[in-house]
């Protein structure tokens, strides 16, 4: 279609204006909005504390093309996941961390970082036109990430970007080796490590965490087979009940019986590394640590990786939940620039790249919708299947309390101990008297 010629009106005539030619694609123009100034903040320079793992690594490579839109320039440092904690604890207490921007794991984080205020809000940020570009569109956030995130005031302080659902990861050719199944049930999955464990050849029927603190999520995530969690809705521990007791029963049959040697010092990293070297049939962890499983330079299991929903227990079918959100420093002083990092990073396009490489489920619901993505992602059918039906049976992996890292270190210790030998019930006894008043008193506080 051509653009009609206007012709220019009487007044215009007799004002002395130039005859006025004007397409409709320039008359829509001049009534559009402004385009969104990504290079406002050009020049100023923010740092950066992230958790060392894929996602991580996928936001260290998009920041030359962030560098590239906005002229803010990225410092980023990765560091191990205790480690990145205990160094945020350390550094939001100052009150002028080194930081302008952090991750956090909500679920383990949250409380403390809202009793402690240790980021902005960010509803401001996002009503603000001027620092939020109309295609980030926040709604596209699901709810519950959302909600997870979400402070008790309401206050919404990080970008949830991340929500890593539990589930098993399986060596199928070992399954097929042996002729065995993917177990139905939790109480299976022994019955299949056992089958499947042969310290003759290095392979280990079942890995995972048993180094103390990291451990506590494997036990809890098997106690939501019980159709419960470690607390109670009105805030009663629930750690020495026949539920826990069986569900730490299981961990140490797991562990002791069909783990590989040392597990008692196993925290992720050398789960993934013991699975992806063939060493172990099957291993209980989060879906987001799928990446290098299929990477062909570090993985000797490449295409032979099974994605395999946390089986249900005797009374619940549950998919142990935790999440990571990104938030601004209250301390820092260039909020703006850190906000257009956390904006960028958080975008559609990024959430899909995390979703393709295998590094967990994003906090985007656009993200599964796109099914040209998803056809071409090095990751099988299974592993979508396997991600979208976990999300359906999620619920929260830890208690949401404010000591959280002190509970996990509580009976993280009683967790070890088990592998080693020690009685069940007496360590979870033990454990519980030990921090019942550790809580009571984060309760009255």
């Amino acid at each position: 279609m051509t653009d009609q010629i206007l012709k220019p009106t009487r007044r215009a005539l007799l004002g002395g204006a130039a005859v006025a030619i004007a397409s409709p694609l320039v008359l829509r123009e001049s009534h559009a909005q402004a385009p969104f100034n990504w290079k406002r903040f050009a020049g100023q320079s923010i740092d950066v504390l992230l958790v060392k793992n894929p996602r991580s690594d996928l936001m260290q490579a998009a920041e030359k093309e962030f560098t590239e839109l906005t002229g803010i320039k990225v410092s980023a440092e990765q560091v191990p996941e205790q480690q990145q904690r205990q160094k945020a604890v350390i550094e939001f207490a100052s009150g002028k961390p080194s930081f302008d921007v952090s991750g956090i794991s909500l679920h383990v984080q949250k409380r403390m970082a809202a009793k402690g205020k240790w980021f902005e809000n960010l509803e401001p940020f996002l009503k603000d036109a001027s620092l939020t570009a109309p295609d980030f569109d926040f709604a596209d956030f699901g709810a519950g990430p959302v909600a997870y995130a979400r402070q008790a005031d309401g206050a919404l302080d990080t970008i949830p970007f991340f929500v890593d659902y539990w589930m098993i990861y399986y060596n199928k050719e070992l399954f097929d080796a042996k002729g065995v199944a993917y177990p139905k049930t939790m109480e299976e999955i022994a019955t299949v490590a056992a089958k499947l464990h042969d310290p003759a050849k290095g392979v280990a029927g079942f890995v995972s965490r048993g180094l103390k603190n990291a451990n506590v999520p494997v036990w809890t995530s098997l106690l939501l087979g019980q159709g419960v969690e470690t607390t109670s809705a009105d805030g009663k521990l629930l750690t020495d009940t026949p539920e826990a007791i069986w569900a730490g029963e299981l961990y140490k049959k797991l562990n002791k019986d069909t783990g590989p040697q040392g597990a008692v010092g196993f925290n992720w990293n050398e789960c993934q590394t013991t699975f992806m070297q063939g060493r172990a049939a099957m291993w209980l962890d989060g879906i987001g640590f799928a990446t290098p499983l299929e990477d062909p330079s570090k993985s000797r299991i490449v295409g032979k990786v099974g994605y395999g929903v946390t089986p249900p227990g005797p009374k619940a079918h549950h998919a142990g939940m935790f999440a990571d959100g990104i938030g601004i420093s209250r301390g820092s002083s260039k909020k703006e620039a850190a906000w257009l990092y956390i904006q960028f990073m958080t975008n559609k396009k990024n959430q899909i790249a995390m979703l393709k490489a295998g590094a967990g489920a994003p906090g985007r619901s656009s993200a599964y919708l796109d099914q040209e993505t998803i056809s071409q992602s090095k990751f099988g059918k299974q592993y979508f299947e396997c991600l979208l039906n976990s999300a359906k049976i999620a619920r929260a992996g830890l208690p949401q309390i404010v000591p959280v890292t002190e509970f996990r270190d509580v009976f993280g210790v009683g967790l070890t101990n088990m592998i080693g030998g020690a009685d069940v019930a007496t360590e979870l006894k033990k454990a519980t008297e030990t921090f019942a008043p550790v809580l009571a008193k984060s309760e009255q506080g």
